[in-house]
């Protein structure tokens, strides 16, 4: 695994953003959500202008991204995708889903929720270990625009995590 940074994303890349996503939901996943489907695909900065998005570099190549979406009181974790290669303990994922998290906890979000396809159980997985419930789609923060798929929406609650980190 080759070293990245993580960087605020500024824009100008985001065809390179949706072509990883893209292949990353296709062909790890087995998903083919049309990026019509995905709109904050289309117009990342205004997509997440109340929150924010990071992407992982490594050798000039975007191979991760993450984004936070703000809801009131709540966030709402997107779009990480991490490239294969770049995956796994030390890997960008901790690092991209640590930078929202830090952002999540400067912004005084008290929940962050996600919602993440039933058959990508690695994903579950990765986000239990960091304090993630299961919940019911009731519980989403009001005005988050929920793709009716097969998906399961984690939780996690903010002050929870802070008693848990210190």
């Amino acid at each position: 695994m080759s070293s990245y940074e993580i960087f605020d994303y500024q824009g100008g890349r985001d065809a390179e953003v949706a072509a990883l996503i893209l292949t990353i939901q296709r062909v790890d996943v087995g998903l083919h959500v049309p990026i019509e489907e995905q709109p904050e695909l289309l117009d990342i900065g205004r997509a997440y202008r109340d929150g924010g998005f990071w992407i992982a570099i490594a050798g000039g190549e975007i191979v991760g991204t993450i984004g936070m979406m703000r809801y009131g009181e709540s966030g709402v974790l997107k779009k990480l995708f991490v490239r294969h290669d770049h995956r796994g303990p030390g890997g960008a994922s901790h690092a991209l889903y640590d930078k929202a998290a830090k952002w999540a906890a400067m912004h005084g979000l008290n929940a962050i929720f996600l919602d993440t396809p039933s058959v990508a159980t690695r994903s579950h997985a990765f986000y239990q270990r960091r304090g993630f419930r299961i919940v019911d789609r009731s519980e989403l923060p009001e005005g988050y625009d929920f793709p009716d798929r097969d998906s399961m929406i984690f939780k996690l609650d903010m002050s929870l995590q802070l008693v848990r980190t210190g």
